[in-house]
């Protein structure tokens, strides 16, 4: 099996795809409206988020991204929109995101990762603290709610 990691725009027909997979998904969990901060295709685009796309034998099997914050007390690279289709789940495929996003991270003088994902989301919650991550507080415009899990990680 040939797994490829590409950059591309979130609003080619493949990642369309992907995130539209990735929110029916997150629709059948019991979150209320003020608890979803999912970006839409045309946010991903305007906040300049780097997505990319995990292709099996060339199929669309997975996608991430990562949006990178340079502030003066702070900065870090918020992982946004990281999915794997199920039928396409546990060959590694999320580690090997988590790995390019990291990487692209880094060649941008970005050493923590941090993300925001649901109470619900128990394998993916699995998949981050197998890879390192810890639970932190709430950052950027983040508010404390308890449907969410925040965390993050230093890479360098």
């Amino acid at each position: 099996m040939l797994i490829t990691i590409q950059d591309e725009r979130p609003d080619t027909e493949d990642a369309i795809r992907l995130t539209t997979e990735l929110d029916i998904h997150l629709q059948t969990y019991p979150y209320p409206p003020e608890s979803c901060h999912a970006y839409s295709v045309e946010k991903l685009i305007r906040e300049g988020v780097a997505f990319f796309v995990t292709r099996c034998d060339g199929k669309p099997a997975g996608c991430g991204g990562i949006k990178l914050f340079h502030e003066a007390s702070d900065s870090y690279g918020e992982i946004k929109r990281m999915f794997v289709r199920p039928e396409y789940r546990g060959l590694g495929l999320g580690k090997a995101m988590l790995n390019r996003l990291a990487e692209h991270a880094l060649e941008h003088q970005v050493s923590v990762l941090r993300l925001e994902t649901g109470i619900y989301q128990l394998e993916a919650i699995g998949l981050y603290e197998g890879w390192g991550f810890e639970r932190c507080a709430p950052f950027g415009d983040y508010k404390v709610d308890p449907m969410s899990v925040y965390l993050e990680k230093r890479i360098s």
